[in-house]
Protein backbone atom coordinates (compact mmCIF):
# COMPACT_ATOMS: atom_id res chain seq x y z
CA UNK A 1 0.00 0.00 0.00
CA UNK A 2 1.46 3.39 -0.96
CA UNK A 3 2.46 5.71 1.87
CA UNK A 4 0.51 8.96 2.04
CA UNK A 5 3.00 10.99 4.06
CA UNK A 6 6.04 10.84 1.80
CA UNK A 7 8.55 13.65 2.17
CA UNK A 8 10.67 14.98 -0.64
CA UNK A 9 14.36 14.20 -1.09
CA UNK A 10 15.62 17.45 0.45
CA UNK A 11 13.30 17.22 3.47
CA UNK A 12 14.43 13.63 4.05
CA UNK A 13 18.07 14.72 3.89
CA UNK A 14 17.54 17.75 6.12
CA UNK A 15 15.42 16.13 8.82
CA UNK A 16 16.65 12.53 8.89
CA UNK A 17 20.07 12.15 7.29
CA UNK A 18 21.91 15.41 8.12
CA UNK A 19 21.85 14.59 11.87
CA UNK A 20 23.73 11.36 11.03
CA UNK A 21 26.41 13.13 8.97
CA UNK A 22 30.04 13.47 10.01
CA UNK A 23 30.39 17.01 11.40
CA UNK A 24 33.41 17.95 9.28
CA UNK A 25 34.03 15.64 6.32
CA UNK A 26 30.43 15.24 5.07
CA UNK A 27 30.04 18.99 4.45
CA UNK A 28 26.59 18.99 6.03
CA UNK A 29 25.31 16.83 3.14
CA UNK A 30 25.00 20.08 1.19
CA UNK A 31 27.61 19.11 -1.39
CA UNK A 32 27.85 16.23 -3.83
CA UNK A 33 31.02 14.94 -2.17
CA UNK A 34 32.66 14.17 1.13
CA UNK A 35 36.24 15.35 1.58
CA UNK A 36 38.47 13.07 3.64
CA UNK A 37 41.89 14.07 4.87
CA UNK A 38 44.64 11.52 4.35
CA UNK A 39 45.86 9.63 7.38
CA UNK A 40 49.64 9.12 7.31
CA UNK A 41 50.72 5.53 7.88
CA UNK A 42 47.29 4.08 7.06
CA UNK A 43 45.44 2.60 4.11
CA UNK A 44 41.79 3.41 3.40
CA UNK A 45 39.64 0.25 3.25
CA UNK A 46 36.28 0.40 1.46
CA UNK A 47 33.48 -2.16 1.22
CA UNK A 48 29.98 -2.05 -0.27
CA UNK A 49 26.80 -4.09 0.14
CA UNK A 50 23.23 -3.63 -1.04
CA UNK A 51 19.89 -4.93 0.19
CA UNK A 52 16.68 -5.17 -1.84
CA UNK A 53 13.17 -5.72 -0.49
CA UNK A 54 11.89 -9.18 -1.39
CA UNK A 55 15.46 -10.45 -1.90
CA UNK A 56 17.43 -9.56 1.25
CA UNK A 57 14.57 -8.61 3.55
CA UNK A 58 10.84 -9.25 3.62
CA UNK A 59 8.31 -6.58 2.59
CA UNK A 60 7.01 -6.17 6.14
CA UNK A 61 10.40 -6.13 7.91
CA UNK A 62 10.79 -3.01 10.08
CA UNK A 63 13.16 -0.60 8.37
CA UNK A 64 15.14 0.14 11.54
CA UNK A 65 16.29 -3.48 11.58
CA UNK A 66 17.01 -3.37 7.83
CA UNK A 67 19.21 -0.28 8.38
CA UNK A 68 21.12 -1.92 11.23
CA UNK A 69 21.65 -5.09 9.20
CA UNK A 70 22.90 -3.05 6.22
CA UNK A 71 25.41 -1.16 8.36
CA UNK A 72 26.53 -4.26 10.25
CA UNK A 73 27.25 -6.43 7.20
CA UNK A 74 29.57 -3.68 5.96
CA UNK A 75 31.22 -3.16 9.34
CA UNK A 76 31.77 -6.91 9.51
CA UNK A 77 33.66 -6.75 6.21
CA UNK A 78 35.89 -3.98 7.59
CA UNK A 79 36.53 -5.95 10.78
CA UNK A 80 37.54 -8.98 8.71
CA UNK A 81 40.28 -6.83 7.18
CA UNK A 82 41.43 -5.47 10.53
CA UNK A 83 40.17 -1.98 9.68
CA UNK A 84 38.86 0.59 12.13
CA UNK A 85 35.55 1.93 10.75
CA UNK A 86 34.88 5.66 10.70
CA UNK A 87 32.18 6.43 8.13
CA UNK A 88 29.90 5.36 5.33
CA UNK A 89 28.13 6.45 2.16
CA UNK A 90 24.45 5.57 1.81
CA UNK A 91 21.98 5.30 -1.07
CA UNK A 92 18.28 4.85 -0.33
CA UNK A 93 15.77 3.74 -2.96
CA UNK A 94 12.45 4.50 -1.23
CA UNK A 95 9.46 2.48 -2.48
CA UNK A 96 5.83 3.52 -2.21
CA UNK A 97 5.59 1.82 1.20
CA UNK A 98 8.34 4.07 2.61
CA UNK A 99 6.43 6.95 4.12
CA UNK A 100 7.80 9.33 6.71
CA UNK A 101 7.43 6.89 9.66
CA UNK A 102 9.34 4.19 7.76
CA UNK A 103 12.08 6.65 6.82
CA UNK A 104 12.31 7.82 10.43
CA UNK A 105 12.63 4.20 11.57
CA UNK A 106 15.42 3.60 9.03
CA UNK A 107 17.33 6.68 10.24
CA UNK A 108 16.78 5.69 13.88
CA UNK A 109 18.27 2.25 13.22
CA UNK A 110 21.32 3.86 11.63
CA UNK A 111 21.65 6.36 14.49
CA UNK A 112 21.56 3.57 17.08
CA UNK A 113 24.33 1.61 15.39
CA UNK A 114 26.37 4.71 14.53
CA UNK A 115 26.59 5.44 18.24
CA UNK A 116 27.38 1.82 19.05
CA UNK A 117 30.15 1.43 16.46
CA UNK A 118 31.58 4.97 16.23
CA UNK A 119 30.83 5.74 12.58
CA UNK A 120 29.17 8.66 10.81
CA UNK A 121 27.36 9.23 7.53
CA UNK A 122 29.61 10.89 4.92
CA UNK A 123 27.15 11.35 2.03
CA UNK A 124 25.07 9.49 -0.51
CA UNK A 125 21.81 9.78 -2.38
CA UNK A 126 18.07 9.23 -1.93
CA UNK A 127 15.53 8.54 -4.67
CA UNK A 128 11.97 7.28 -5.00
CA UNK A 129 11.30 4.13 -6.96
CA UNK A 130 8.13 2.41 -8.21
CA UNK A 131 9.85 -0.91 -7.52
CA UNK A 132 10.83 -2.51 -4.26
CA UNK A 133 12.79 -0.55 -1.65
CA UNK A 134 16.54 -0.90 -1.79
CA UNK A 135 19.53 0.38 0.12
CA UNK A 136 23.25 0.43 -0.63
CA UNK A 137 26.02 1.29 1.81
CA UNK A 138 29.76 1.78 1.33
CA UNK A 139 31.73 1.58 4.59
CA UNK A 140 35.12 3.25 5.07
CA UNK A 141 37.81 2.24 7.52
CA UNK A 142 41.49 2.74 8.32
CA UNK A 143 44.09 0.02 8.68
CA UNK A 144 47.83 0.36 9.26
CA UNK A 145 49.65 0.69 5.94
CA UNK A 146 50.01 -2.76 4.40
CA UNK A 147 48.11 -4.34 7.30
CA UNK A 148 44.78 -5.28 5.65
CA UNK A 149 44.11 -8.97 6.15
CA UNK A 150 43.67 -10.80 2.84
CA UNK A 151 41.60 -13.87 2.09
CA UNK A 152 44.44 -15.00 -0.15
CA UNK A 153 46.66 -15.44 2.90
CA UNK A 154 44.59 -18.21 4.48
CA UNK A 155 46.41 -21.48 4.98
CA UNK A 156 45.60 -24.99 6.14
CA UNK A 157 45.65 -24.95 9.92
CA UNK A 158 44.40 -21.36 10.30
CA UNK A 159 41.56 -20.88 12.74
CA UNK A 160 38.22 -19.77 11.26
CA UNK A 161 35.54 -18.38 13.57
CA UNK A 162 31.84 -18.39 12.75
CA UNK A 163 29.00 -16.98 14.81
CA UNK A 164 25.69 -18.83 14.80
CA UNK A 165 24.87 -21.99 12.92
CA UNK A 166 25.82 -21.96 9.25
CA UNK A 167 22.70 -21.98 7.08
CA UNK A 168 20.20 -20.89 9.75
CA UNK A 169 19.61 -17.53 8.05
CA UNK A 170 18.68 -19.19 4.78
CA UNK A 171 16.42 -21.68 6.54
CA UNK A 172 14.69 -18.86 8.41
CA UNK A 173 14.13 -16.91 5.20
CA UNK A 174 12.70 -19.98 3.47
CA UNK A 175 10.36 -20.61 6.40
CA UNK A 176 9.22 -16.98 6.45
CA UNK A 177 8.59 -16.98 2.70
CA UNK A 178 6.67 -20.26 2.85
CA UNK A 179 4.32 -18.85 5.49
CA UNK A 180 3.92 -15.28 4.23
CA UNK A 181 0.76 -13.88 2.67
CA UNK A 182 2.40 -12.41 -0.44
CA UNK A 183 2.36 -14.50 -3.57
CA UNK A 184 5.77 -13.20 -4.61
CA UNK A 185 7.19 -14.71 -1.39
CA UNK A 186 5.71 -18.17 -1.89
CA UNK A 187 8.31 -19.37 -4.42
CA UNK A 188 11.28 -21.28 -3.04
CA UNK A 189 14.73 -19.67 -3.13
Amino acid sequence: MPALDVAGEFETIERLLRPLAHPEWARGLMDDVAVLPSRPGHDLVLTKDAMVEGVHFLPDDPLDTVARKLLRVNLSDLAAKGAEPFGYLLSCFWSERCGWPEREAFAAGLAEDQARFGVALMGGDTVRTPGPAGFSLTALGWVSAGGAVSRAGAQVGDLVFVTGAIGDGLLGLRAARANCRWTRCASPL
